[in-house]
């Protein structure tokens, strides 16, 4: 069944196409990798998906529900987070802080609730703090809770990144680039981690990601896009050996060579 369905997504800047007429459909319970060289307007995608940016034609509809134009918060609220391309932490605040920071939209404490204090409010604190607490242990940042995100190695960063999203509560997690800057070992444990977030959490994941070991190692279906178009789509097999992506990433002469062995 499926989850997120994008329909002929399409976003312009001035005269650039960022985005031309995508469409992308999201099973649950499924790994979904959109690919594509730089500039193929993956993290725009993403950002449309997401309500950061309005799309200027195109339907999004998730879980049954048009979600299109709504705003990155009413998005969140719906069950969609998301991770950055560039770590967007709290620096000055705790791992723990993070973490209680994404649990936000779904904390029902009022204004009149946080300023007196209320036994309801206190509850509800102590019950958001032990979930923070959790949330970093499934990352494995169990023991670094109470250091500042600044101060965390660059890899733990990243992880935060995720705990941080999972306190929303997603039914699907969008992660741009998520192992980004990391060494062979971090990567490897990160990859773990995205397939462990719909294995053991039940939680849909789409990423964008360039390495391309990731991206063949966990997905189950590959967009890919250039130049903001789509321009392939299919399993792993599919798409290691397609043509237009050989030449989208490098260049003609590489992919007729490929369709010449």
């Amino acid at each position: 069944m499926a989850l997120l369905e994008a329909e002929n997504i399409t976003k312009v800047f001035g005269g650039l196409m960022a985005v031309n007429s995508v469409s992308l459909t999201v099973e649950k319970g499924s790994i979904v990798s959109v690919i594509g060289p730089n500039g193929a307007g993956k993290t725009t995608f993403f950002n449309v998906l997401t309500g950061i940016y309005k799309p200027d034609g195109g339907t999004i509809r998730f879980d049954g529900e048009t979600i299109t134009g709504l705003r990155p918060d009413q998005i969140t609220q719906r069950g969609i987070a998301r991770t950055f391309q560039n770590i967007r932490l709290f620096g000055n605040m705790t791992a723990l802080e993070n973490v209680m920071v994404g649990m936000h939209s779904r904390l029902r404490a009022g204004v009149w609730g946080a300023i007196f204090q209320t036994p309801q409010v206190r509850q509800e604190e102590t019950r958001a703090r032990q979930r923070a607490r959790e949330l970093l242990a499934f990352v494995g940042l169990e023991r670094r809770m109470d250091e500042l995100a600044k101060n965390l190695p660059y890899g733990d960063q990243r992880r935060l990144e995720i705990a941080r999203a999972l306190a929303t509560q997603p039914k699907l997690i969008l992660l741009d680039e998520p192992t980004a800057g990391m060494n062979p070992q971090e990567t490897a444990e990160a990859t773990e981690l995205i397939r462990r977030l719909r294995d053991e959490l039940g939680i849909t994941v789409v990423l964008i990601e360039h390495d391309m070991r990731v991206v063949m190692t966990i997905s189950e279906r590959i967009t890919v896009l250039d130049y903001g178009s789509k321009i392939a789509e299919g399993k792993p097999e599919e798409i290691r050996t397609n043509p237009r992506v050989i030449e989208a990433y490098l260049g003609r002469g590489a992919a007729l060579e490929a369709q010449m062995r």
